[in-house]
C-alpha cells in the first residue's frame, strides 16, 4: 500500500476514533447504568476535530468551572486522556451513586470526589477497552487525577501535552441519562509513536 498523505491519515484516523467513540460511549453508558442500577439512554455521540481554542468554547466558557478527570495511558501505547463533566452533571451522578434524594449541590466532599474519580475511571476504561478491542493492543489507564477549576486552566493540560504533536484534538461529546440527560466530554491524546501503532494495528500504512 502506498504511503498516505498526512491529510489522508488524519481523515482515516478521525474515522477510526469516531467509531471507537461510538463503541466506547455505548460501553460507558452500560457500565454507568449497571453501577447506578438505572436504565440509562444515550444519544449518538458527537465527534469533532477541533483546535484547542475551539475545544474550550465548545464545552463551556473559559471562566466557567468544570471537572476534569485526567489519566495517563500505558501498555502498547502511551499518552493521556481526559474526561470532562460540568458540576451539575457530576452532582447528579454522585447523588444517584450514593442513593441521595433531591438535588444536593454543595461543595464536593472527599467521599464525593472519590465517587467522581470512580465514575471517571469506569468511563475512561470503557473507551480504552473499545480502543483495545479494535486494535488488539494492550492499553491500561493509570490512577486518575481529578481537578475542579476553570475550563481554561483544566484544558491547558491536554493543550500543552498535545501541542507537541499537532494543533487539533478529537472531542467526543456523549449525552446520557434517564429523566435527566447529562453531557460528558472525552479527549484521547496518544503520543506520536502510539499514533503510528494504532494506525498500523488497523492495517493502515503510513
Amino acid at each position: 500500500m502506498s504511503e498516505l498523505s498526512l491529510a489522508e491519515v488524519n481523515n482515516v484516523y478521525f474515522d477510526v476514533l469516531k467509531e471507537i467513540g461510538n463503541i466506547g460511549a455505548g460501553n460507558a453508558t452500560t457500565a454507568i447504568s449497571t453501577m447506578l442500577n438505572l436504565r440509562i439512554d444515550m444519544s449518538v455521540p458527537k465527534v469533532e476535530l477541533l483546535t484547542f481554542q475551539e475545544l474550550g468554547s465548545a464545552i463551556c466558557p473559559e471562566d466557567e468551572t468544570i471537572i476534569g478527570i485526567y489519566l495517563e495511558v500505558q501498555g502498547d501505547i502511551d499518552g493521556s486522556m481526559m474526561f470532562l463533566l460540568k458540576p451539575d452533571s457530576a452532582h447528579f451522578l454522585v447523588n444517584k451513586l450514593l442513593g441521595r434524594e433531591g438535588e444536593q449541590k454543595q461543595e464536593f466532599d472527599e467521599m464525593e470526589l472519590s465517587a467522581i474519580k470512580e465514575i471517571g475511571n469506569i468511563i475512561a476504561g470503557s473507551y480504552l477497552n473499545a480502543l483495545s478491542s479494535m486494535t488488539g493492543l494492550t492499553i491500561a489507564p493509570t490512577i486518575p487525577y481529578l481537578a475542579i477549576d476553570m475550563a481554561a486552566a483544566i484544558l491547558s493540560v491536554p493543550a500543552i501535552q498535545f501541542g507537541k504533536y499537532g494543533d487539533n484534538a478529537l472531542m467526543i461529546e456523549t449525552e446520557f441519562g434517564d429523566d435527566v440527560m447529562i453531557n460528558g466530554y472525552f479527549i484521547l491524546l496518544p503520543e506520536l509513536e502510539s499514533y503510528d501503532k494504532i494506525l498500523s494495528s488497523l492495517g493502515i500504512s503510513i
